[in-house]
């Protein structure tokens, strides 16, 4: 292990779990949909059921196949190229692009509900593809960077050990540490992502997705400077 390696990790934890948390937030500021964790879209459906679901209501059960294509998909892609950072560079063209054609449509007044309710799916892929790569490359970041609720469940449980071992444990300490820069990134994500997207709307994905594009490129770059070192 290069020294560093933990460093690396650490930001691309960070950056990961801000980018799932921004994403996931602008969604349902602007759509009342979430990107990453699809399954939530299951709840507000049967709330708008019981509460007098309109059209818009049932597109949110679109994202869930969106979504599984997008694993699929994210599968696919790194079966067919040799970089990890494939599928998140593709996660990053596609957040860019979303954005950018969301504000051209604003600046042009001719972004609407129902245009957003239809880019509102790209981001749904793109938050897919880094499910995908969570789940395929599971050693490049602390834990999953989408979904918070098995990362707080062991953040608590890890708690609890340490406490019993009166804050004695390194092994525990350090993963507790490390739990806390995902949870962490996540809801700074969350935060950013209602801000931006109350000023600016679904464009502002472009931000995240600009971030995608640059920073697993220069990870790469550095790793092969690594190895052949």
């Amino acid at each position: 292990m290069s020294m560093d390696q933990p460093n690396t990790i650490r930001n691309f934890t960070l950056l990961l779990a801000i980018v799932a948390g921004f994403c996931d937030t602008i969604t349902f500021v602007t759509s009342q949909e979430f990107s990453a964790h699809v399954t939530g879209n299951f709840i507000i459906f049967a709330y708008d059921i019981i509460k007098g679901a309109d059209t818009s209501s049932w597109i949110k059960l679109i994202s869930f196949p969106v979504f599984v294509i997008a694993v699929i998909t994210g599968g696919w892609v790194i079966s067919k190229t040799s970089g990890k950072c494939s599928i998140l560079l593709l996660e990053g063209v596609i957040l860019a692009v979303t954005g950018f054609i969301m504000l051209i449509l604003k600046l042009k007044h001719l972004d609407s509900v129902w245009l957003e309710y239809g880019l509102v799916m790209p981001v749904v892929f793109a938050m897919g593809l880094q499910n995908a790569f969570g789940k395929l490359f599971g050693k490049e970041t602390y834990g999953p960077t989408t979904m918070m609720t098995g990362n707080v469940t062991q953040a608590a449980l890890d708690l609890w050990e340490i406490q019993k071992a009166k804050f004695s444990n390194d092994m525990l300490l350090k993963r507790f540490k490390n739990q806390s820069y995902t949870i962490g990134g996540f809801l700074i994500g969350c935060l950013l992502g209602a801000v931006t997207g109350e000023i600016a709307g679904l464009s502002a994905v472009l931000l995240p997705g600009i971030a995608l594009i640059i920073y697993p490129k220069k990870l790469d770059v550095s790793r092969s400077a690594q190895i052949a070192n």
